[in-house]
Order: structure tokens, then sequence, then C-alpha cells
């Protein structure tokens, strides 16, 4: 009897620990499964998605699936749980790109109709969505007045696909008494101009209208053996109904105020002074970009910065009837390389301190640059009386080609007829030219710094420059209160650099130092 009853309580409980053991194995598979199933059921919709074209739709298949799916639980799935894609005719996530051409905005394209409203309005819809594109499409020609693609309330990273041609009005009516500029963008951020388009300021009428401004300052140095300073005619073309364009001239393409801009694959051509622009920007990106101009075409510099940081040109052939590029105040971390410049005056830092204003430029590179038939190659020009200063310059594998005057310091920079002597000036300082070689017509070295404060560190590596004779009179190397040091022989012998520093240089006050 007792052999029993230990047989029975022995049975027992083998029975409750099976039992045991098999709710334990449900309920962790039940944990696992919970992801399994979910996505057998994904699976399945995919399936009759796939499967369906009676016109029911996945959703009616959702609720009148067959008997054998599972009923889902009350409890909500867990959060790494795969979530089902929405249908395809879901609404667009905010941030999602789109595209606006002009032409659906009412653009004619016909070189004629006045197509600002239009481009107003397609902007108006870009600057809404972000990552949008506002196209302004090829093979046609769209006359455009003064406007302005304006921020700050514009969605970020917007670009403007520019294939067809954008020409600026001649009527004078366009401009009322004048701006300073045409295409303007402002305030943006993540702003990117692209493509194989062309913008056209029809600069012509501006030029023959307008009286000539003085001429630049180093064109004092640059005398005709006939001992007859000619400026070449500017091309004569009548504005519209015989009235004179506004003396006030605007730059074609203006950035202000804006983050991370890059402007590439365009042309910009004849504008009636700076072509492109940029000022308070940080972050810009300029390369296979043509600038096109004549020569002879009155204040047209080509790429123009101010107040900028972060810039990269690169990649970029420049033609214009001014500095190929010109670097004024406010800009630092300046990079410019594998351009060529020709014809224009060269690319140039300054003019800065005019009007006794103080101007701060640092760190910039000028690098790997071809000039040809070029006023200046490689230049900084400061006003007397002015303040603040230039430092950490290099200037690296210039090749000059019938340049006049390949390299400057001018410190006496005037562009009027006369201009006060004063004693103040912006100072200068590490200054380094490595490697410029090439062909000069006029003077190869003109150094003018400051009698009270004299440039400094100027360092001249591997300069190989040979005279070509044309029609001007040439010179020696010239310097004057110019100090640094000469690490290689250079061609022609640059005597007149001053070794070391100078023995006084006056102390730059608080006001002064950038």
């Amino acid at each position: 009897m007792a052999e029993l009853t230990v047989r029975c309580f022995t049975l027992m409980l083998l029975i409750i620990i099976a039992v045991w053991n098999t709710s334990l194995f449900e309920s962790c598979d039940a944990r696992r499964g919970g992801h399994w199933r979910h996505r057998a059921v994904s699976a399945s919709l995919s399936s009759k998605k796939t499967k369906s074209h009676s016109g029911h739709s996945s959703h009616n298949n959702h609720h009148s699936g067959s008997k054998s799916k599972p009923k889902p639980k009350a409890k909500s799935p867990p959060k790494e749980a795969p979530v089902e894609p929405p249908v395809d005719d879901a609404p667009p996530q905010k941030g999602d790109s789109k595209t606006y051409n002009v032409l659906d905005f009412g653009a004619k394209g016909d070189g004629n109709t006045d197509d600002t409203k239009a481009f107003q309005d397609t902007w108006a819809a870009v600057c809404k969505v972000a990552a949008s594109t506002m196209v302004v499409p090829s093979k046609y020609v769209f006359l455009v007045g003064p406007i302005s693609f304006a921020g700050p309330n514009c969605q970020h990273n917007i670009v403007f696909q520019l294939d067809g041609t954008i020409i600026a009005p001649t009527n004078p009516k366009a401009w009322g008494k004048g701006l300073l500029q045409w295409l303007e963008f402002t305030k943006l951020i993540g702003i990117t101009i692209r493509g194989n388009g062309v913008i056209d300021g029809s600069g012509s009428v501006w030029w023959q209208s307008t009286p000539l401004d003085d001429p630049d300052n180093e064109e004092k140095l640059i005398i005709p053996i006939n001992k007859t300073l000619v400026h070449l005619p500017v091309p004569q073309i009548s504005p519209e109904d015989g009235v004179k364009m506004p003396s006030i001239k605007p730059t074609a393409l203006r950035f202000y105020g804006s983050f991370n801009v890059t402007v590439t694959g365009i042309t910009i051509q004849n504008s009636p002074q700076c072509h492109l622009k940029f000022d308070n920007c940080m972050g810009v990106s300029v390369y296979l970009i043509t600038v096109n101009s004549p020569g002879d075409s009155p204040n047209t510099d080509g790429i123009h910065l101010q107040n900028s940081r972060q810039v990269l040109i690169h990649s970029a052939n420049l033609a214009c009837g001014d500095d190929c590029i010109s670097i004024q105040t406010g800009c630092s971390n300046v990079y410019v390389h594998n351009v060529n410049c020709g014809p224009g005056h060269g690319i140039s830092i300054g003019s800065l301190g005019r009007d006794n204003t103080k101007a701060c430029v640092s760190n910039i590179t000028v690098r790997d640059v071809i000039m040809h038939n070029t006023m200046n190659g490689v230049r900084i020009k400061t006003w007397q009386g002015g303040s603040g200063s230039v430092k950490g310059v290099l200037f690296s594998n210039i090749q000059v080609s019938e340049v006049q005057l390949p390299i400057v310091i001018d410190q006496f920079y005037c562009d009027k007829r006369t201009c006060k002597n004063q004693t103040t000036a912006v100072a200068l300082s590490g200054i380094t030219y490595e490697r410029i070689r090439g062909t000069y017509t006029v003077k190869p070295v003109h150094f003018a710094c400051s009698d009270n404060l004299p440039c400094v560190d100027v360092t001249l590596t591997s300069i190989q420059l040979k005279p070509v004779q044309e029609r001007y009179h040439m010179y020696d190397p010239f310097c004057w209160q110019a100090f640094g040091q000469l690490y290689t022989p250079t061609l022609p012998p640059i005597d007149c650099l001053q070794l070391g520093k100078p023995s006084s240089n006056r102390i730059q006050s608080d006001h002064d130092v950038c």
C-alpha cells in the first residue's frame, strides 16, 4: 500500500513538472513569435497587394482575410517591430524634393516678354519646400528685371537649376534711379546655382552711357613708348529710346548674408559692373564657371568677395575689364586655385582702407593660376589713411604671360585724380611669393609700402620673370619700405627688397588691430 502511494505521488509530480515546462515553453515562444507573426502578417499583406488586381484594396483584404489568420492581440506591438510602409498615394513627407519650372508659372522665354513675375512666383513656391529645385530650362531666353530671391524664411538647400539664358533689360525704366544688383540671393542656407546656362547683363548699354571711371592706379605706371596713355574705346551701343542708363551700375549676380553657397557650371557675361559678388557669406564654393566680358569694359570685376569666410574658388575661366578676383575687407580663409585669368587686372586683395576705414584680411591662398594679357598679376592695394591688417597671404605657382606688372604691393592706391598724403596705413605682414614665372611687359615687381608702417615678412622664392618688349617703357624692380627674405636667386635680381625687419616700426593701436 505504501509502495502504491509513493508511485502515485511520483506520477503526479512528473505530470505537474511536465505541465509547467510546457507552459513555460509556450510563454517564451509567444514572446519571440510576436515578431515572427508580425512579419508573417506583413508578408501576407504584401503578397495580397501584389496578387490582387480586382479593385479590392489591401485595406479591405486585411479585414476580410481567411479564418486561419490569427486575431491581433489587444496588446500593442513592441516598439522595435517593423512598420508597414505607406501606400504609394501617401502625401509627401516634409523635406521631400520638388521641382518647379518657370514655364509652369507663366514664363514665356522668348527674350522679349518680361518674365520677372513668373520668376517671382516660381521662387515663392520653391521657397516653401526644402531641397526643392527651381528650373530655368534650356533653349529659352528669359528677360528678367531686377529681382531678389530672398530668405530668411525660405527652406534650406534650394537648387536654382540654370540651363537656359537670363538677360537683363536695356530699358532705363526697368532700373529706376539705379540699383546695386540685378539678380540677388539673400539670407539663404544651402543655396546652389548650377547648370549650363548663361546670365547676360547686357552691359554694353551701361558702359557707353555712363562716364568712364577714373583709371586704375597702376595705369599711372604704364607709360607707352610714344608717351601717350590711350584708353581703348568702349563698345558703343545706343540704349533704347536714346535715354541714358542710370549712373549706378548693378552687379549681375549677388549673394548676401547666406551660408553654404555653391555656384557651378554657369556662364556670367557682360555685366554692367561686377559679375559675381559674395557679401557677408560663409561657406562659399565656386567652380567650373566662366566669366566673360571685354577687357576694356569698365569696373567689371569677375568675382568680388567682401566680409566672407571659408571661400573656395577653383577651375574657373575669368575674362573681364577689372580684377578677375577681388578680395575685400572682412575676408578670411580664402583658397583660390586652378583659375585662368585674362584679360583683366589680375587677382587683387583690396583696395582696402578707403576713407580712413579699418580693413582686416587673413589666410588667403592663391595658387596654380594662369594669367595672360592682364594689367597686374597678383596684387595687394591699400589706401593711405586706413587701418587694420593683411596677413598670412600665399601666392604660389602663378604663370604669367605678357602681364604688365606681375607682382604688386601698392599702399598708395588712389583711383582718383589726386589723393591726400596720410601717415596711417593698413599693416601688411606675412606675404609669400613662390614660383611666379613667365613674362612681363612693364615692370616685374612693384613694392610701394607705407613710410610709417612698412611691409614686413615679405618672402620671395623661385621668381623667374623675363621681359617682353611691347609698346611700353620697361622698368627694373621697385621697392619702398619693403622688408623680408629672398630664399632663392630671382630673375631679374630683386636687390631692392630690404632683408630682415625695419629698425623702427610703428606699433599699431588697439583700434588698428584686427
